[in-house]
Order: structure tokens, then C-alpha cells, then sequence
């Protein structure tokens, strides 16, 4: 076995083996053989592995500052990652086992920094243990939908996330609100407004809080052109395209029955349109007509709407033209035209893969530019949003109230729809939010 080399051509057996001489004069010694029947020793020989200058500071939330190395005309790098130790990271319990949780969410959470997963609730027993094996559950906190009531007594769980189809939501986040945990809720928030005011009463009521999974408010690139937006860079905002469309085939999934999924494609996925335009602007629709189709005899859509399209009216004139689609090629993405240029991004509602670029002119010349963002994992940074607020008792930025009125407005695109009239919005809805959320 070949030995490993430490210093001067002195083996570690030999190093070990020095006695009656301090380790410095063995070095020196051994370097002073080296040169003797080697020649002069070169700067490689003399190498030591050395810590490069640093602050640390002693808060685990805030990052090491390393040296500075790249010249200011690159980009700067991100901070280092600052991950709070596991024992103080909010505990989730994930209610619902589907490809939503396994594809994203708990993946996700193995990336976060003040958030991990302490629990799991689903209805098959085999994919329950499959599951907590691989992320290191213990039997102890995996839960049956029949002993999701016990959450109450895990201490480890602070937060319970509800990832079940959108007609299970009430129930769940009603039952999760008895338990004393607060309540992370996927989108569509519920299958009404109704449903959606008993849930926010029952959170209120427990004094737990209440956050909507609404994870392009968290995503940078949607934050960016929410920035430019607000900032007037390209004057003031005059008209929104957006639309969100993809392909669906098992007429038995969830998606596609009434009770559970509440509607088609409009809750589901035109849901980012609606709730990314009131985002991006800060404003609320004021009137809205709408317009529904499905395929007859299509066995996709015996239950709900195969497409849907509609416009919003705001103040000052703005419309926002949407549109949603079960049954066409992935396209999601919108434009925002501004007096001054406009600004596009493409694959906006994804997971991943935005590409943003804003379009103007200068005099002679038209300018097309390609915004370098760097991406995020959007359901890590919702949830860490989430962790913080309770950490330091804040109010979350996607409240309940906010789901409230996306239903109330769908709700009015439905009878818009039907009737064949524009419906006025008028909702009282208190949307005040919690603070803006730190996206690293």
C-alpha cells in the first residue's frame, strides 16, 4: 500500500514515527533533506491548504462572506446558503401522497432552509412506508387519513400542508385547524367561496395560520416583472396577455370529476392567469366576462370545462385578456404591454425553465432583451416564506383571503360564461397582505 505523501517526500509512516522533535523542526528537516538531494524546492512543495479570508458571523440566518474575486463587470454570486440547524427548521406534515408531493414538494423540502418534513398522511399503507423509508420518517409519524386527528400530538410537526384534491381541501384544513398546526394549502383553495370562508373562520378561530400555495408569488422572474411593473419602467401598464394550457388524457382522474376538482381547467391551471395578473399589478379586477367550451361526446369532459377564456377590466383601463385549455400542447406564458415597450415571459407558470425578455425602442433603434434570472425552487422558497413567518409571527404574504378572492372572481367567470353578460366585482375581500417575502 502506498503511502501518502506529507511533506518533503516524508511518508506519513515516517512522520508518525519522528520522536524527541517538535513537528515543525521534523518538517524543516525533512525539507532541508529534500533540497539536499533534490535542488532547490519549488513553490508547489512548499503548498499548504490554508482558509481564504472570511467573515463569520455568529447569527445561523445570516450567510459567510467570502472574498471578493470576480471583477465588477460579471455577475455577483449568490450568498452562501444559510440553513438554519434541523433541530430549529419548522416541521411539515404532508397530507396526500400524489405526484404533486412526490415530484416536487418533498423533493423540495430536502432543499430548504427553515423548513423539513416530519410527518406523512396518505390512504395507501404501501406507498406510506415506501416513502418514509426514503426520507427518513419515522413509523411513528406516518399517519392514515382515518389518524390525520393525531397530528395533534406529534410535537415535531408544526405545520400541516394539504396536497389533496380541491374538494378535500375544506375538510382537511378544518380538521388541520383543531390540531393546533397551522395550514399550508395548495391552490385552488377550495371548490367555493363559501368553503373558503369557513376555512379562514376555522383557522382564525384556532388562531393558527393560514397560507395559500401560490407559489409564483415567490418565483423571481414573475417577481421581477411585478418590479418593473410597479417601477414604470416601461410607462404605465395598458394591456395583459396570459395563458395557460396543456394536455390532459385519463378522463378517471380527479382533475376531471365535479366534486373533486370543482371545475376544469379555469380552477386548475387558468388559475395562474388570474392570480399572477392581480400579483404582477396589485390590483383587483373590477368586471369580468367570460367565455366556456367542451368537446361533445369528448369523455374528458363530461364533468368540466374543456377550455375557457375570459377578460378582466381594472382601473385605469387596463384589460387582461386569459385563456386556459385542457386539451392543447403545453403553452403558458404571458405579456404585459406597457405605454413605453413590454415585457414576455415564457414557460411563466412552470416549475421551471422562465425565460423573460422586454422589448422597446430608443429613437432609430428596437431593443430585445433577454433578462438572465437566475431560477428557484418555488415550492422551497414558499414554504421557507411560510417557516419564517412563523418563526417571527408574521402574517404570511399569500393569505387565505387572497384564495377567497380568486374564487369569488371565478365564480363571476362561471356566470359570466353562462349568462353571456360581464359580471361586476365587487367583493369586500380585506387582501391586505403580510410582508414581502425574502426571496434568496
Amino acid at each position: 500500500m502506498r503511502a501518502t505523501v506529507i511533506t518533503g517526500g516524508m511518508s506519513r509512516k515516517q512522520f508518525l514515527s519522528l520522536t524527541g522533535r517538535s513537528v515543525a523542526a521534523a518538517a524543516v528537516a525533512s525539507v532541508a533533506s529534500a533540497c539536499a538531494t533534490k535542488g532547490p524546492v519549488s513553490q508547489a512543495d512548499n503548498l499548504q491548504a490554508v482558509s481564504p479570508p472570511a467573515r463569520v458571523p455568529a447569527a445561523p440566518m445570516e450567510p459567510i462572506i467570502l472574498e471578493e474575486w470576480k471583477g465588477e463587470a460579471d455577475a455577483k454570486a449568490a450568498p452562501t446558503p444559510t440553513p438554519l440547524p434541523p433541530d430549529q427548521r419548522v416541521g411539515y406534515a404532508v397530507v396526500g401522497l400524489g405526484h404533486l408531493s412526490l415530484e416536487e414538494i418533498i423533493p423540495a423540502l430536502a432543499t430548504c432552509k427553515k423548513s423539513k418534513l416530519a410527518a406523512l398522511v396518505s390512504g395507501s399503507p404501501e406507498k406510506l412506508k415506501k416513502v418514509a423509508l426514503q426520507y427518513g420518517v419515522k413509523p411513528s409519524s406516518c399517519y392514515s387519513y382515518q389518524t390525520y386527528d393525531d397530528l395533534k400530538n406529534n410535537p415535531e410537526v408544526d405545520v400541516i400542508y394539504i396536497v389533496l384534491p380541491n374538494g378535500l381541501h375544506k375538510e382537511y384544513v378544518l380538521r388541520g385547524a383543531k390540531t393546533g398546526k397551522h395550514i399550508l394549502c395548495e391552490k385552488p383553495m377550495a371548490n367555493t367561496a363559501a368553503e373558503c370562508r369557513e376555512m379562514i373562520a376555522a383557522c382564525n378561530t384556532a388562531g393558527v395560520k393560514l397560507m395559500v400555495a401560490y407559489r409564483i408569488h415567490y418565483q423571481p422572474h414573475n417577481r421581477k416583472l411585478r418590479e418593473i411593473i410597479q417601477q414604470k419602467e416601461l410607462g404605465n401598464t395598458k394591456f395583459i396577455d396570459a395563458s395557460n394550457c396543456q394536455s390532459s388524457a385519463n378522463p378517471d382522474h380527479w382533475r376531471h370529476k365535479k366534486a373533486l376538482a370543482g371545475g376544469g381547467a379555469l380552477p386548475d391551471i387558468g388559475l395562474y392567469c388570474l392570480n399572477t395578473t392581480r400579483f404582477v399589478l396589485g390590483m383587483e379586477p373590477t368586471e369580468v366576462f367570460g367565455y366556456q367550451y367542451s368537446t361533445p361526446g369528448n369523455p374528458l369532459f363530461t364533468e368540466v370545462e374543456e377550455v375557457m377564456s375570459w377578460q378582466m377590466k381594472f382601473d385605469g383601463g387596463i384589460i387582461a385578456n386569459c385563456s386556459t385549455h385542457y386539451n392543447t400542447h403545453d403553452s403558458r406564458y404571458y405579456r404585459v404591454l406597457g405605454e413605453k415597450g413590454w415585457v414576455h415571459i415564457e414557460n411563466a407558470y412552470a416549475y421551471k425553465g422562465q425565460q423573460m425578455s422586454k422589448g422597446y425602442a430608443e429613437g432609430k433603434i428596437t431593443n430585445r432583451q433577454t433578462l438572465q434570472i437566475p431560477e428557484n425552487n418555488q415550492f422551497a422558497a414558499e414554504m421557507d416564506h411560510f417557516s419564517d413567518c412563523i418563526i417571527n409571527n408574521k402574517k404570511p404574504f399569500s393569505t387565505g383571503e387572497d384564495g377567497l378572492q380568486d374564487h369569488i372572481i371565478m365564480e363571476a367567470i362561471y356566470e359570466s360564461a353562462k349568462t353571456g353578460r360581464p359580471v361586476k366585482i365587487n367583493s369586500g375581500v380585506n387582501l391586505s397582505r403580510g410582508p414581502e417575502p425574502e426571496i434568496g
